[in-house]
């Protein structure tokens, strides 16, 4: 039986332990500052990216995770004889799935599936580790790529900004376009649809806002007998991110709770501040005898 490697890139920002424990490969996406070419996660972590950028007079861009960075993983995953699923950040937000698909095209003979994750951030990451379990315990490119493609369909992300200038500056505001000129001291919650962000409703201060993450999180696993996975993540927001951990700590009987920074790359777009909330429910992740 062949043996499956997972690829991610760095937006799900796993925790290195994880990666580690499952081995997990990532390919990182890239923030442009300046003349710099900076690796997400690897040249630039989240706090050094959000102090710089508190203090930056030119604001930085970003860029998808390029076709050599996926070859170069395919390549030595090839030759260790694996299988390999790529499970990567949304193709709304991103051209990283492009980039692997050129890939994947370079080794037209190689047992390689690719899953546009529809998401980033934690349910991408959760996705990605789910299949990695998985694979540790035998399970099959097949079967792999099931878990990642169930677990995208019963998963969320809900997310606080302080502000949507980065995502309109970004060219990722989507649907929260509608939001913009809202007053200041209203507070835009969002969510991802179809792999493209939305506007959910507007809150007004970030404390309401963050009670109001958890609202959203009791009506959306109502009815679940499983919850797999309640998570937090967070934008230089950590004590806002440990409020609401405690509270989720408290209120949900989730089988695992993870928290989780933002990437660099989304930092990048949706600026210092924000915090979010994801779940996965629903899902029946039997692992291979």
């Amino acid at each position: 039986m062949s043996k499956v490697a997972i690829v991610t890139d760095s937006t799900a920002y796993l925790p290195e332990d994880l990666v580690a424990a499952y081995q997990i490969n990532v390919v990182p996406l890239v923030v442009i500052w300046g003349e710099e070419t900076l690796r997400d996660n690897i040249d630039i972590t989240p706090e050094a990216f959000y102090e710089r950028l508190s203090t930056s007079k030119t604001m930085p861009s970003t860029s998808q995770a390029t076709i050599q960075a996926f070859a170069d993983v395919f390549e030595r995953l090839l030759s260790e004889d694996y299988d390999i699923l790529a499970v990567v950040i949304s193709s709304g937000l991103s051209g990283t799935l492009d980039s692997a698909i050129r890939a994947k095209g370079m080794f037209p003979d190689a047992n390689i599936e690719l899953v546009d994750s529809k998401f980033t951030s934690l349910p991408l990451a959760y996705m990605a580790l789910a299949a990695a379990r998985a694979a540790k315990h035998g399970a099959t490119l097949v079967e792999c790529k099931k878990i990642a493609e169930t677990i995208r369909d019963h998963t969320q992300v809900y997310f606080a900004v302080d502000t949507l200038e980065f995502l309109h500056r970004g060219g990722r505001i989507g649907g929260a376009a509608r939001f913009l000129g809202t007053a200041l001291n209203l507070k835009p919650i969002l969510q991802l649809v179809d792999g493209k962000i939305e506007a959910l409703e507007r809150v007004r201060t970030s404390k309401k806002s963050h009670d109001r993450l958890i609202e959203l999180l009791k009506a959306a696993v109502f009815g679940f007998e499983r919850i797999n996975m309640i998570g937090v993540v967070s934008a230089a927001a950590d004590t806002s991110a440990a409020k609401l951990l405690k509270k989720i700590n408290k209120e949900f009987n989730a089988e695992e709770i993870m928290l989780a920074k933002i990437s660099p790359v989304i930092g990048t777009h949706t600026g210092p501040g924000t915090v979010g909330v994801a779940y996965v429910a629903g899902v029946d992740l039997l692992l291979p005898e």
